[in-house]
């Protein structure tokens, strides 16, 4: 491969190979990211409503502990 691509000018092997394989491989390349970002995200909002859970739930347990020392 390197013998190949050796007498080959700058510009192929920096732009148009670069570009062959986005043309190429663009929709799959497209599919990945968009299902790590939405895995990203929905990770996201699941860290967010466990943790909002989490301080509802102790919010209501100190204020009802509380109330039992009375």
């Amino acid at each position: 491969m390197k013998e190949i691509l050796a007498g080959m000018p700058w510009w192929v092997k920096w732009v148009a190979i670069p570009l062959i394989a986005l043309v190429v491989f663009g929709g799959l390349i497209t599919s990945v990211l968009t299902f790590v970002v939405g895995l990203l995200f929905k990770l996201l909002v699941f860290v967010a409503l466990v943790g909002g859970l989490i301080y509802v739930v102790r919010k209501f347990t100190s204020s009802s502990s509380s109330r039992e020392d009375w």
